[in-house]
């Protein structure tokens, strides 16, 4: 484990067997990836969960070392204090292994997560692409939304380093309508991107809908399509959102890595507080 953020908030520590199968581990949910409200940021609660299941697989199989798929349901609002996971390996095959992990706080469930594994870096087979790489500046010639500036309650935003090419309409406080925006995106102190984080990256920006008005809104499910472990470097990230019917919307998120390739797809279903 390394020293960076995001690394030492989201591990994991075994506390042994559980009763129904699988193993316990403790974790601690920080105040350092809150979204507005003062609520754990969803994709952050995600990569704890994940760093429990690619243990609990690694138990039993070696040769899946990349989160494939992971769907996380969010039940409850995380905040900062202890947790406990209960992960188990549901089942390990050649290819893929899947497994699922509850994550609780007092006694209550917050998310559940089921997630596949593979080995990304052994990847093949037929590839055809019907889109492409979001068309940015690079990021030294596009402008930080915030100025730099910190927003309060919101102590994700200062986890990581947004650029896009003109200041967005929501920055000054005039909503495009169109809710689609384009950037890069990179954890401010200097983590490089790998598999185990994108689950949570595609939650860590600002939701699509800002471009409408709307300054909030709460995921209920998530699922992410990992494609390929990422290069080093800044990460050209597309969202959008095409129908908000009676305050709930869903949201298309899309990773691309420093060399053009997609890395992770994320849709969400949300709602409007």
């Amino acid at each position: 484990m390394t020293g960076h953020e995001y690394d030492v908030d989201t591990a994991v520590e075994l506390l042994g067997d559980h009763p129904a199968g699988g193993r316990r581990y403790a974790a601690t949910v920080t105040d350092r990836w809150s979204a507005l409200g003062g609520g754990a940021n969803g994709g952050y609660l995600l990569g704890i969960c994940v760093r429990a299941l690619r243990d609990e697989v690694a138990r039993h199989a070696d040769g899946h070392p990349d989160p494939l798929v992971v769907s996380a349901f969010f039940l409850r609002r995380g905040v900062a204090g202890p947790a406990e996971l209960h992960a188990e390996a549901v089942r390990v095959g050649r290819r893929i292994a899947t497994a699922e992990a509850r994550l609780t706080q007092a006694g209550k469930e917050t998310v559940r997560v089921v997630a596949n594994f593979a080995d990304l870096g052994a990847a093949s087979g037929r590839t055809e692409m019907f889109a492409e790489a979001p068309k940015l500046p690079a990021p030294e010639d596009c402008v930080d939304a915030t100025g730099g500036l910190s927003i309060p309650g919101l102590t994700i935003a200062d986890r990581f380093e947004y650029r896009f090419a003109e200041p967005p309409g929501w920055s000054r406080g005039a909503p495009s309508g169109s809710p689609r925006m384009e950037f890069w995106a990179r954890f401010k102190d200097g983590r490089e991107p790998d598999t185990l984080c994108l689950p949570s990256i595609v939650d860590a920006a600002a939701p699509a809908v800002v471009e409408l008005g709307e300054y909030a809104s709460s995921t209920i499910e998530l699922t992410t399509h990992l494609r390929a472990r990422p290069a080093p470097g800044w990460l050209a990230c597309r969202v959008r959102t095409s129908y908000l019917i009676d305050g709930y919307h869903e949201e298309d998120f899309e990773v691309w890595d420093s060399k053009g390739a997609l890395v992770a797809q994320g849709r969400q279903l949300a709602l409007l507080p």
